[in-house]
């Protein structure tokens, strides 16, 4: 079975316009384009494995590390009200966890709301993000990641796009 993560992990082209950082486990990258919101990122498993289930002592022990870190991240350049941490893994059998920004004064990221705006983006019904704006994002969260510096990497992450 083939596996749209891995083919992404793969294409080093497209991936490197939307990484933001990886470690020897997961990468955080933005959602790919066309996306239904700024800011919606995803954390993925490096290796193929469905989900927490699968995870060396390794990866449980960082988990909870970059997720936390990586939300914070969501929160901060987006100015969210909160971050959704969704996977359902039936789209891909890899790990990705979305980070959704919520903004409570726009009802299209309410709960389950967002699915429906996301299927709406998907079907063209509905405008995506601006890409250039999300071009921009990710430079800004780069950024902000390489900034942080010690604090986020805690020894874990490795910066693949550092900042001049």
């Amino acid at each position: 079975m083939s596996c749209g993560i891995c083919a992404l992990h793969g294409d080093a082209a497209q991936l490197d316009a939307i990484e933001i950082w990886r470690s020897q486990h997961w990468l955080l990258r933005h959602h790919s384009l066309p996306s239904a919101l700024l800011g919606w990122c995803c954390l993925d498993a490096r290796r193929h494995l469905s989900g927490p289930i699968e995870f060396s002592t390794d990866e449980a022990q960082e988990w909870g590390f970059v997720v936390q870190r990586a939300s914070q991240l969501v929160r901060d350049l987006t100015g969210c009200d909160r971050v959704y941490a969704i996977a359902f893994g039936e789209g891909a059998h890899h790990l990705h966890l979305h980070l959704i920004p919520r903004h409570a004064k726009d009802q299209q990221t309410a709960a389950w709301a967002v699915a429906d705006h996301y299927r709406a983006v998907a079907a063209g019904h509905r405008l995506a993000a601006d890409p250039t704006a999300v071009l921009s994002w990710i430079r800004q969260a780069r950024a902000e990641a390489t900034k942080k510096g010690a604090i986020l990497n805690h020894g874990l992450i490795a910066q693949r796009h550092p900042q001049p």
